[in-house]
This record gives structure tokens, C-alpha cells and sequence, in this order.
């Protein structure tokens, strides 16, 4: 039986504002209906900008070191569900297993990885020209970030913006691709699961042209992340040069593998037809400490 998604706004799952819904369906077997799905438009979109605007304040203040051990406790819930969640990963977006072991293998180090930062948030002091002065930097959070993401990683990806943002205190509206709305779904759970609060992490399902452009459009979203296609890329670059928002994107990449004469061969081609062998959950966790 097909799942019902909906979107997850200030800590509470919402059916969209106008009752439309869309389906995703196996790619491999188009009868197999993975999920219906939410589909947003642009009341569901401020719902979510002001949510997260709303806990940003708190979010911001919360030590990093603390945001870090909830993003930790995420990591060890990917670990634990490696093979549950490589199984959708092959299921609605179409991967081969291990592939979509990998993607989700992606997700668990990027996860480790930025719970590791909120010990790393560190600036600098350095020397000033003045006598009695200081001169320092000190990071923080720059406020709500509109993430939008693509099919193709539907796991790894949304590990790639959401962890960065939320390490560093900002709060997030996500929207993913519209062909892998239950694994962005289930990657939201396990967040939810680890301890975000309410508002911190919104989700937004629907399309580019009546979810996608009204967040980048938002007066309350402060950063833009956006990976997909050339075109929608220049659009959005263009979108939020003229309200001079930050804008972060990555279209049209193409992976090249370049192997010099000097190279291993062997060790080369190992690199370049990697794939994720090891069993589910048998990714070690770093050392404590």
C-alpha cells in the first residue's frame, strides 16, 4: 500500500493548503505506487519560511556542541537503517542496490562528519596595528536557508546542505525533487527522531514552479541552495541576484575521472567503478572523544 507524504512544518505533518497531491512511482515497475505526495504551493511555502523563522532565534543560541550530538545520534539512526533506506533509495529513484547502499553510506559520513564541526566552529584573532585592540572573527548563523535538491541522490544530497546548516545554527526549508519525495521524507524522520526541535527543519513537497520559486522568492529566507539543471540554476541566480539574497548552486555536473601516466592503473580503475560492498549498518562510527 502506497504511503501517504505529507509535509513536515513546525514540527507537525500537514497535508498541502489546497488538498492536491502527486504521485511517485517505481521507475522500474510504473505500477508500483511508492508514495502520494503533498503538492505545495506558494501558502504552504510561507507556513515553512515562518516557522523556521520563528526558531531561528532559539536554534542560533542552542551551544553547537549540542546541535552537533543531535546530528550524531542521526548519524548512528542512518547506520542503523542503511539497508531499509538503500532499499527505497533503489525503489523510487531507480539505483542499482549498490549504488544506493552508497548514496546512503554518503549521507552517514556527511552526518558524522558535521557533528563533528560543533566542536569546530572556531574563528580567529589576529594581531591589530592599534595598541589596546583586537582584531577577531566569530561565525555565526546567517538565518534561513531555502534548500532544493535534485532525484539523483536523493539521500547523500539533502545530507550535503542540511547538516552544513544546521551545524552552524541556521534553520532550513527543504523542498526536494519531486521524483523521490518518501526518501527525502525519510531522511527528515530520522532528524526529527535524533531531537530537532519543532520549526528548525521544515519540509515542502511539490514543484519547481509553485513550491520551488516561491521559497527562493521569499522576503524571509536569507540563503538560497540549489542543485539541478543549468537552466533552473540561471533562473534562480538570477532570482536572488536582484534581491541580493546568497545563492549557492551546482548544475550540469559531468564527474570526470581524469588518470594521469604516472598513476596506478589498477588502483585507478578500482576508484572509478567503486561500489559500496560492505554490508548494511557496518559503517564504524568515529572514535569518542
Amino acid at each position: 500500500m502506497a504511503e501517504k507524504i505529507r509535509n513536515y512544518i513546525n514540527g507537525k505533518w500537514v497535508d498541502a493548503a489546497r488538498g492536491k497531491t502527486f504521485e511517485s512511482r517505481n521507475p522500474a515497475d510504473t505500477r508500483d505506487l511508492v508514495g502520494t505526495v503533498a503538492d505545495s504551493d506558494a501558502t504552504d511555502v510561507d507556513k515553512a519560511v515562518t516557522a523556521a523563522r520563528k526558531a531561528f532565534r532559539e536554534w542560533s543560541l542552542t551551544p553547537a556542541p549540542h546541535r552537533g550530538e543531535i546530528l550524531y545520534r542521526a548519524a548512528e539512526l542512518l547506520v542503523k537503517r542503511k539497508k531499509e533506506l538503500g532499499e527505497l533509495v533503489c525503489r523510487e529513484m531507480g539505483k542499482v542496490m549498490p549504488e544506493a547502499m552508497g548514496d546512503v553510506q554518503e549521507a552517514i559520513d556527511m552526518t558524522y562528519y558535521m557533528a563533528g564541526e560543533g566542536r569546530r566552529l572556531s574563528g580567529e584573532t589576529v594581531p591589530s596595528e592599534l595598541p589596546n585592540k583586537d582584531a577577531k572573527s566569530v561565525r555565526v548563523p546567517i538565518g534561513v536557508v531555502a534548500q532544493i535538491t535534485p532525484w539523483n541522490f536523493p539521500i547523500a544530497i539533502p545530507s550535503w546542505k542540511m547538516t552544513p546548516a544546521l551545524i552552524t545554527g541556521n534553520t532550513v526549508v527543504f523542498k526536494p525533487a519531486e521524483e523521490t519525495p518518501v526518501c527525502a521524507t525519510r531522511f527528515v524522520e530520522i532528524l526529527i527522531e535524533a531531537g530537532l526541535p519543532p520549526g528548525v527543519l521544515n519540509m515542502i513537497h511539490g514543484f519547481g514552479e509553485t513550491a520551488g520559486e516561491p521559497m527562493v522568492r521569499h522576503p524571509e529566507v536569507d540563503v538560497v541552495s540549489f542543485t539541478g539543471s543549468n537552466p533552473v540554476g540561471e533562473r534562480l541566480a538570477g532570482i536572488c541576484g536582484s534581491l541580493h539574497k546568497h545563492f549557492t548552486m551546482e548544475t550540469g555536473g559531468k564527474n570526470p575521472i581524469i588518470v594521469m601516466d604516472d598513476a596506478n592503473l589498477e588502483l585507478a580503475i578500482e576508484g572509478a567503478i567503486w561500489e559500496d560492498s560492505e554490508p548494511a549498518g557496518s559503517a564504524a562510527p568515529p572514535p569518542a572523544g
